[in-house]
């Protein structure tokens, strides 16, 4: 070896068959602690938690799916996919939890996940009717488990999915009056409703299912680049209008409608106008910026919890910036950068939740299956969060009114 220049910083040196290269010195961190990182940290608490609940997984999949071929090492394999492995393979439900096909059989669970496969109030680009298939495709993806907050969903909560409700593509009425009947039910057994959309029209029939259940107060927290509050759009309540008339309810009103996001070129001044006749709050992308994030969510808690017992999530997928999220119905630029959108749901839903839809998402139109993968991103956080705040299950106090809706007959 050849030392040229020991003067500087680094040091160049020359070994047989290989180039001169520059070895930089390393800065010494003497109060440097590995252990207080908060990946060290997250590693320490996944050690804490149960595993009983995969390894019954994984016994129930031998049971239903035969034992495997003989020459596999891995002896929890079986033959048919069953449950969470593989990711590519098995029947496309949230996050591969299971199928209740016996609606009446909700009330088992923590949450229950429920399609809304409708885009008939859309007023430009169609396609969310499959935004259900999409993100329950791409969830797949997806383990139980986050490493970050320390939560794994298949040991710590219940969770399943209970298909799509039937729609009538061509009427908004009718199909509103299923979606209500169908969230009410969820609603009414206990189990926290989940919704997938579908435009964002079915906000309107979602929260009335669940204000059905209650005689207590609901505010609403709407992630949204548009204000959707006007009373009709196209002579129809298409999906620019679904706070008007969820606001019209006797227990949601329009002082604890909380929207965060709103701006641009695409807010109708048909319902700015009702906001602002209704006194409804609004956080632009511009006040978020301001306030921050931490802030942000906090003011927005505030109102949207003023004198309520129970808060409702609205998460418009196109209140991220379109450039994140092709795969939508009315994209708009300068909206939030994922991980933004994100931590403010989190910060949102840690107070508790009575409901969450994730509304717009449109897989015809989606590349590589990015936005229906953020959608399930919100979903999972938001489930993730509950659990970890310890408010899974504290929306069933507000239901002091249950609905009953009658079966079919039994089948011989």
């Amino acid at each position: 070896m050849i030392a040229t220049d020991r003067s500087g910083p680094s040091t160049r040196y020359r070994a047989a068959g290989s180039l001169g290269r520059a070895k930089t010195e390393r800065l010494h961190h003497p109060d440097f602690d590995k252990l207080q990182l908060r990946g060290w940290k997250a590693a320490e608490k996944e050690g804490t938690l149960p595993s009983a609940a995969w390894e019954k997984e994984k016994a129930w999949a031998l049971r239903m799916g035969l034992t495997g071929s003989d020459s596999l090492t891995d002896k929890s394999i079986p033959t048919f996919a069953r449950g969470e492995l593989p990711h590519y393979a098995g029947i496309n439900t949230f996050l591969k939890a299971p199928y209740v096909e016996d609606v009446t059989k909700v009330g088992a669970y923590d949450a229950a996940v429920i399609g809304i496969p409708f885009d008939g109030g859309t007023t430009y680009r169609p396609g969310t009717r499959f935004g259900p298939q999409g993100v329950r495709r791409i969830s797949a993806l997806y383990t139980p488990y986050n490493y970050e907050m320390g939560v794994d969903l298949r040991e710590q909560m219940t969770l399943c999915d209970v298909g799509d409700i039937f729609t009538i593509p061509a009427n908004i009425e009718k199909t509103f009056d299923q979606i209500t009947r169908a969230v009410s039910h969820v609603a009414s057994s206990g189990a926290l409703p989940i919704m997938i959309g579908g435009d964002h029209s079915i906000g309107f029939p979602c929260v009335r299912g669940i204000a059905e259940c209650t005689s207590k107060r609901i505010g609403i927290v709407h992630f949204d680049r548009h204000i959707d509050i006007q009373e009709k759009d196209l002579d129809e309540r298409m999906h620019t209008t679904p706070w008007f008339h969820a606001t019209d309810l006797v227990n949601v009103p329009a002082v604890n409608l909380v929207q965060i996001g709103i701006g641009g070129w695409q807010v109708p001044r048909e319902g700015v106008e009702i906001a602002r006749e209704r006194n409804t709050n609004i956080f632009t992308m511009r006040d978020v910026e301001e306030l921050g994030l931490a802030e942000t969510a906090a003011r927005a808690l505030e109102l949207a919890w003023k004198d309520a017992d129970a808060v409702y999530i609205s998460f418009d997928i196109d209140s991220v910036d379109c450039g994140f999220v092709p795969g939508t119905g009315w994209p708009e630029p300068g909206g939030f950068l994922p991980r933004e959108a994100l931590e403010l749901v989190s910060l949102v839903a840690k107070e508790g939740i009575c409901g969450l839809e994730v509304v717009e998402v449109s897989p015809p139109y989606d590349c590589s299956d990015i936005t229906a993968l953020l959608a399930t991103r919100v979903i999972v956080d938001v489930l993730g969060t509950l659990v970890s705040h310890g408010k899974m299950g504290a929306h069933k106090s507000i239901i002091d009114k249950p609905v009953s809706i009658p079966a079919g007959p039994e089948v011989a």
